[in-house]
């Protein structure tokens, strides 16, 4: 046996601490015990809790099922939400996309609104951002949306999209929205925070953007990732 400061042999032992044998370096006078339980939750458990809550648990409800405080499990959420792109990389231009909002609350009284935009012939969120109901927001989005160059942009007629969008390159079509008002419908399904009826709500925008991340990208991919030991690398967990 060594000391883990000095390397020496020279090792006494030294009592009990939680019912493990203790050691003192005899040459640096360092304690120590010889072996260390590791400390932590599993990768199996955290990816059974980030599952559940991207499939509508709340944190609470996470937390009396498995266990494991809520304030654990959130800071699993920010960490993953901070890794993960806002949306999965997408290789299709879409060339008819539709855009919606989607109301939600950020405190209980605070309106805040998620704008998103799919491609009418595939799943999935291609882009979003959140913000007021105002064209600034949506200006953010459009940055993104117009480079796609889209044949036709599908909306609900809401007055801030013709600031945008051409007459020639617009269709105002709540039936032509099914796509769109799907997705934002699968969000409000698996994110318990964005339940229509709930006693879960976001206390800040930030964590709401984390799980908007999480939720989009586990639609995506069917799956959870997890942040590694890197804190530039994600593992995805399936």
């Amino acid at each position: 046996m060594q000391c883990p400061r000095c390397e020496s042999t020279h090792i006494r032992k030294n009592g009990k601490k939680a019912s493990k044998q203790n050691y003192i370096c005899a040459q640096c006078g360092r304690q120590f015990i010889d072996s260390y339980d590791l400390q932590g939750y599993s990768e199996e458990i955290k990816r059974e809790c980030l599952e559940m809550y991207v499939n509508g648990l709340g944190f609470r409800a996470i937390e009396r099922l498995k266990n494991v405080h809520h304030t654990t499990v959130i800071t699993w959420v920010k960490k993953t939400g901070e890794m993960l792109p806002n949306s999965p990389e997408n290789g299709e231009i879409p060339e008819i996309t539709q855009v919606d909002e989607l109301e939600t609350f950020v405190g209980k009284k605070n309106k805040i609104w998620l704008w998103t935009a799919v491609n009418k012939h595939h799943p999935g969120i291609l882009a979003w951002v959140l913000g007021d109901r105002s064209s600034e927001t949506f200006k953010l989005l459009w940055l993104i949306i117009r480079c796609w160059n889209s044949y036709f942009y599908v909306t609900d007629g809401y007055p801030v999209y013709p600031c945008f969008i051409s007459n020639e390159d617009h269709i105002v079509s709540k039936t032509y929205m099914t796509r769109v008002e799907g997705e934002n419908s699968r969000l409000r399904h698996y994110l318990a925070r964005l339940h229509r009826k709930t006693f879960c709500y976001s206390k800040s925008e930030e964590m709401l953007r984390y799980s908007i991340r999480l939720v989009i990208y586990y639609l995506k991919y069917g799956s959870v990732a997890l942040p590694t030991h890197s804190a530039d690398k994600l593992e995805v967990i399936a």
